[in-house]
């Protein structure tokens, strides 16, 4: 993993979970008052509670409690573009979403993976 994407202050991470977490619990988590904040990138699902940028009214609170892979590859915020889909995607695309799944590695706890997803890699 490169060193571009740590994160500016030490980050202490739970060890990751593999708990199978529903498509409906998914959007559930979806930083409304009340509920967890998650965010799930190639069916692995991160716990972003605590980031305000992805809780109602923030810039990527449209990604909150789904699997937004296809935006994140796209670097999009267009709800449209939020699907869990990105096979079809070209290699750039691809690379921009791996870089993603750094990112959110060092950053974020894995409290699990989608019901039934078939997107890891």
């Amino acid at each position: 993993m490169s060193a571009k994407f740590e994160p500016k202050t030490a980050v202490q991470l739970a060890p990751p979970k593999d708990d199978i977490i529903s498509i409906e619990e998914l959007s559930k988590a979806n930083g409304e008052p009340g509920n967890k904040c998650y965010v799930a990138i190639k069916g692995i699902v991160y716990d972003v509670t605590g980031n305000k940028a992805y809780q109602p009214g923030g810039s990527y609170h449209v990604f909150a409690g789904k699997d937004a892979s296809g935006a994140l590859a796209k670097t999009s915020t267009k709800a449209e573009d939020v699907t869990s889909e990105w096979k079809h995607l070209d290699d750039k695309e691809k690379g921009v979403l791996n870089d993603w799944v750094t990112f959110f590695s060092k950053r974020y706890n894995v409290v699990g993976k989608v019901e039934g997803a078939t997107n890891f890699e």
